[in-house]
C-alpha cells in the first residue's frame, strides 16, 4: 500500500509535465514568414575603398507568438564587400534566431569597394538569405561605387583632372612657391576635418558655367547633402595669387580661409568669382590677419555664424555679391568686420583695413542689423577704409555720408524661395535695374549676360 501511494502521485506528476510540455510545443513558433522595413538596402554613392555610413534593415515578426529563423546568411560570405551585424554580433551565417511576438530585429549592413582601376562608376550586389519554417526570403544588398584620386597628408602640386573624383583625407599640401591647378568639373571631397592647404603657394580652381568645380564632404549618402562641418575648409596661409572661378564649396566648417598674404605678392591674395559658398559651420569667407579678398558673382548663404567675417584686418573688394546670414546660429550679422584681436600670447594685434568695398551687392538676413563692425585705431596709427555703393542693406538705422552712397535700406530682395535656398531675385524685387553700372560685370553667376546701363543688384541678373 505505501508503494503505491508513492507511485500514484508521481505518476500523476509525470503525466501533468508532459501535457504541459506538449502545450508548450504547440504555441511556442509562428509558422508565418517575416516582414522586411524593406527589400532592397542601397549604397549610392561610395568612394571605393572608402567604408560606407551604416544602413538600417528592419525584420519584423508581426504575428502573436514567436518566430524563430532558422539561417540568416550573408550569401558571398567573407567574399563579400557587404558586412552585417544582427542584433550586435557580426558575422556571415546566424543560425536559429528568435523574434518574440509582434516585435523586430535590427540587421545593420555596411560595406567596403575595393578598387576597380576604371574610371566608371561600378555596382557591387549581394543578398541576404532568411529561412524560416521552410520558407526562403531575401533581401538584396547593391551598391554603386566610385574609384577616385586620395590624398592623405601628402603634398599636391600641377593639374588636378576632372575624370574622377579627389578625396582629402587630414590635408593636401600646395607648398611654397608650388602651384596647384583644379580643372573644370572636378568634383573634390574632403574627410572630416580635412582641408585643402595652400602654403605661400599658388591655387587656381578653373570652373566653367556648365562645369563648376565643387567641393563638399566624402559622405554622399543622402543623410549629408545639408550637413554642415564635415570638414575644415580651403585655406591659403600667406599664399601667393590665387583664384577661384566657378566653384561652388559646401558644407564645412570654414569654407574658405584667408590668412595673411605672401610678402611677394602686391596684389589680391585671392581672386573669387561666379562661385556659391554655402552651408559651413562657422564662416563662408574667413579674411583673417592681412588677407586681401576680390570677389564677384559670389552667393554666400546659410552659413552658422558670418557669412563673410574679417578679423585682425586686411582688404575686400566686392561687387555683384549677396552675404545672406539664412541659417545663422544667433543673431549674427552677414557681414563682420574686427580690426583687431587678442592672440594666445596676450597680445592684441591690430590692423588696418586699407580697402574695404561693396558694391552692387546684397546684405541680408533675418537680424536687423546685418553688418558689424568692430575696429580700433590706435589713436590714429591704423586706417579703417571702408565705401558702399548701390546694396541693398538690412541695418535698421540707415546710414548715410560720402561712405554709403545709392544704397537701398531694409526692403526685402524678394527673393525666389528661402525655403528652397533660392536667392535669385524676382522680377518685382528692388534690386531689378538699381545697381551701378561703375562697378559693372558683364556676366552673372550662372554666366547670363548683364544689362550695363542698369544692371541688377546682386549675383543674378533678372532675364
Amino acid at each position: 500500500m505505501k508503494k503505491s501511494l508513492i507511485l500514484i502521485p508521481f505518476i500523476v506528476f509525470a503525466l501533468f509535465t508532459l501535457n504541459l510540455t506538449s502545450c508548450k510545443k504547440a504555441v511556442l513558433f509562428s509558422k508565418e514568414a517575416l516582414t522586411f522595413s524593406k527589400d532592397t538596402v542601397l549604397f549610392d554613392t561610395v568612394f571605393t575603398t572608402v567604408g560606407s555610413t551604416t544602413k538600417r534593415l528592419l525584420i519584423y515578426n508581426k504575428e502573436n507568438k514567436p518566430v524563430n529563423i532558422s539561417s540568416v546568411i550573408l550569401e558571398d560570405g567573407k567574399n563579400s564587400p557587404f558586412r552585417i551585424n544582427l542584433d550586435g554580433i557580426s558575422g556571415t551565417v546566424f543560425k536559429n534566431v528568435t523574434i518574440p511576438a509582434k516585435d523586430s530585429l535590427y540587421l545593420f549592413v555596411e560595406v567596403t569597394l575595393g578598387e576597380n582601376n576604371i574610371n566608371d562608376p561600378l555596382i557591387k550586389e549581394d543578398r541576404i538569405l532568411f529561412s524560416t519554417n521552410g520558407k526562403e526570403q531575401h533581401v538584396q544588398l547593391a551598391a554603386w561605387g566610385q574609384d577616385a584620386y586620395f590624398y592623405n597628408n601628402d603634398y599636391v602640386s600641377g593639374v588636378w583632372e576632372n575624370d574622377k573624383p579627389h578625396v582629402i583625407y587630414n590635408v593636401a599640401l600646395v607648398d611654397s612657391l608650388e602651384s596647384l591647378i583644379i580643372q573644370a568639373g572636378a568634383r573634390v571631397h574632403l574627410h572630416k576635418g580635412a582641408m585643402l592647404y595652400v602654403n605661400s603657394g599658388e591655387l587656381h580652381i578653373q570652373g566653367t558655367y556648365q562645369d563648376k568645380v565643387i567641393f563638399e564632404g566624402d559622405r554622399l549618402e543622402p543623410f549629408y547633402k545639408d550637413v554642415k562641418g564635415q570638414y575644415y575648409g580651403i585655406y591659403l596661409n600667406e599664399a601667393l595669387a590665387s583664384t577661384i572661378d566657378n566653384a561652388i564649396i559646401k558644407n564645412g566648417t570654414a569654407g574658405i580661409h584667408v590668412y595673411g598674404n605672401h610678402p611677394n605678392n602686391t596684389g589680391y591674395t585671392l581672386t573669387i568669382s561666379n562661385t556659391e559658398v554655402a552651408n559651413h559651420s562657422s564662416y563662408g569667407i574667413f579674411n583673417y590677419s592681412g588677407g586681401k579678398v576680390k570677389g564677384e558673382n559670389l552667393n554666400i548663404h546659410n552659413n552658422g555664424i558670418y557669412a563673410y567675417f574679417l578679423l585682425e584686418g586686411g582688404s575686400h573688394n566686392f561687387t555683384h555679391t549677396q552675404f545672406l546670414s539664412y541659417g545663422a546660429e544667433g543673431n549674427h550679422p552677414a557681414v563682420a568686420l574686427k580690426n583687431y584681436f587678442t592672440r594666445s600670447d596676450g597680445y592684441t594685434y591690430i590692423g588696418s583695413i586699407e580697402e574695404g568695398e561693396i558694391n552692387n551687392s546684397i546684405i541680408y538676413g533675418n537680424g536687423e542689423y546685418q553688418i558689424g563692425y568692430d575696429t580700433l585705431t590706435n589713436g590714429g596709427a591704423v586706417s579703417i577704409h571702408y565705401s558702399y555703393n548701390s546694396n541693398l542693406i538690412r541695418f535698421k538705422d540707415e546710414m548715410s555720408g560720402p561712405n554709403f552712397q545709392n544704397n537701398i535700406w531694409n526692403q526685402s530682395p524678394k527673393f525666389e524661395s528661402l525655403g528652397a535656398k533660392n536667392y535669385k531675385i524676382k522680377v518685382s524685387s528692388p534690386c531689378v535695374n538699381a545697381g551701378n553700372s561703375a562697378f559693372w560685370v558683364d556676366r552673372d553667376i550662372e554666366g547670363n549676360s548683364r544689362e550695363f546701363a542698369t544692371p541688377d543688384i546682386g549675383a543674378y541678373e533678372v532675364e
